[in-house]
């Protein structure tokens, strides 16, 4: 006979949090190195990342202990929550042209849409694991991209592209976790990159071809097969419309990312600095506060998108590999407890929030040494942000929380 041991609270993964605190005391040394010329406790960034550690940390507790069945009953209400949340910041008054923040009254800002990346896990979890849900179609993937796509759309007209793509990057790894065909997840990206293609003949030529051979394989009808073909060919030639849409400045990322060496005291400015200072600090750094990009004023936002470029220049590469490994320790873990869940809610939560700070990790790094355009994604646990780091720690404690492998 074997005796099953009941787990408890006590056989959490804490070292999850402990990674996540790690991560966030190598912040606070960078925020701390290029908060010397911030002469008020409220405009200074270490300070004012030590007050909402404090507030995530309440955030962490609350979310770590709250019952999983409590979680799953109310999904589409707390669903509901995040997207009235997004809703709110057009009824505000705007920041720099934008409605992403509440003011709440205080020094700092609110922005709700970082809850509701944690929000559409949560609901799209639910739908995807109850009643043993079984993705044979594609008609039956449609509304867990609903799901997705509501609160994207809506942050998107805010507008805030980052984290709109953010969001919609949960459903894809979600819906091939809970059992939908490959191809099916194929058709869903081909529209993308049909219309990015769409700007190179040879290159949409060839992605044509991709097309055509999938379709092959995948042994579709005839009529589906040439539907899905000459539907991409019709997303690509959207794509001159498309681009038309962007505001400027998304324009101008886009351009520059392509052609950085044509406006680098302009759009191309912030590439180029950050990828100065990383490369100016070498493998050992600088040494801790004698960052020249960073105390000459020469990076922009060195506090929040650009504070890998800090570490870099002041730390070293060397830093910059140890955050990296373990950010991928950190998501090894909740990627081996997902696949270990005894059930299919906690494994998809698990997997959409690890989602989450994979997407925040791959585009801040990638785009702090230019290999994507400039997205204004922070990194998780290390860039000053009240409300991304609040919710950074409200998933460290869901994922905790639902790591625990018993029923409450």
């Amino acid at each position: 006979m074997i005796l099953l041991k009941k787990t408890t609270i006590n056989d959490a993964p804490w070292k999850i949090l402990f990674s996540a605190l790690f991560l966030s005391f190598i912040g606070l040394i960078a925020l701390n190195s290029i908060s010397h010329q911030n002469t008020t406790i409220i405009q200074n960034p270490f300070y004012k990342q030590l007050f909402f550690l404090f507030i995530a940390f309440c955030t962490f507790s609350i979310s770590f202990i709250a019952p999983k069945y409590i979680i799953h009953k109310y999904a589409f209400i707390i669903y509901g929550i995040g997207i009235f949340l997004v809703i709110l910041p057009f009824f505000g008054s705007s920041h720099a042209g934008t409605y992403r923040w509440l003011n709440v009254g205080l020094p700092f800002n609110f922005q709700p849409s970082e809850f509701s990346k944690i929000f559409s896990v949560i609901a799209l979890a639910r739908y995807l694991s109850d009643n043993n849900l079984k993705i044979q179609k594609f008609s039956s993937i449609v509304l867990p991209i609903l799901i997705v796509l509501f609160p994207a759309l809506i942050v998107l007209n805010q507008p805030d592209l980052g984290t709109a793509l953010v969001i919609m990057s949960i459903v894809f790894p979600m819906l091939y976790w809970a059992g939908a065909r490959p191809f099916y997840l194929f058709l869903l990206i081909a529209p993308i990159l049909s219309i990015l293609t769409a700007f190179n003949v040879i290159l949409f030529s060839i992605w044509a071809l991709i097309i055509a051979i999938v379709i092959f394989y995948a042994r579709t009808k005839i009529i589906e097969g040439v539907g899905y073909f000459f539907g991409n060919i019709f997303f690509g030639l959207l794509a001159r419309p498309i681009w038309d849409m962007l505001n400027p400045y998304q324009q101008n990322r886009v351009l520059t990312f392509i052609y950085p060496e044509k406006d680098p005291l302009g759009a191309a400015y912030q590439i180029i600095q950050s990828k100065t200072a990383i490369g100016s600090g070498g493998l050992f750094g600088k040494g801790w506060g004698y960052g020249t990009q960073t105390h000459l004023k020469f990076l922009p936002v060195q506090e929040s998108d650009f504070i890998l470029s800090v570490i870099g220049e002041e730390l070293g590469f060397i830093i910059i590999a140890i955050i990296l490994v373990t950010f991928g320790y950190l998501l090894n873990i909740i990627i081996r407890n997902s696949f270990l869940s005894k059930d299919k809610f906690s494994s998809l939560i698990l997997l959409g929030l690890g989602s989450i700070l994979l997407a925040h990790v791959f585009v801040n790094t990638a785009m702090t040494v230019g290999l994507i355009p400039v997205k204004g994604l922070p990194l998780p646990f290390i860039s000053a942000g009240g409300t991304f780091l609040v919710t950074s720690y409200m998933m460290v404690g869901l994922i905790m929380r639902f790591s625990i492998h018993y029923s409450d």
